[in-house]
């Protein structure tokens, strides 16, 4: 009988002691993850502040203006082309 008991308890540290270290192991798994996917947010965060600077530059009126101006030809209306609608 104290065979069989100090076999269950063998099984359970031994058990334990491989739980123990497949848990370890999967957290340093899920660390490196983590850090991975943390270096990839702050790629994006910086990315993203470049393309708001970007489209803050594009949507400048005087640059829109010189746009129109210079690729689409517009002028500004003459005062006896300027119709007034009620």
């Amino acid at each position: 009988m104290g065979a069989v008991f100090m076999f269950i308890l063998l099984v359970a540290v031994l058990t334990s002691a491989i739980s123990v270290v497949w848990t370890r192991h999967e957290s340093r798994v899920l660390f490196v993850d983590l850090t991975m996917l943390q270096n990839q947010r702050d790629e994006l965060n910086i990315e993203y502040g470049k393309l708001e600077l970007e489209q803050a530059t594009y949507a400048e009126p005087r640059r829109i203006n010189d746009e129109a101006r210079q690729r689409l030809g517009m002028v500004d209306p003459r005062p006896q082309d300027i119709r007034l609608l009620h």
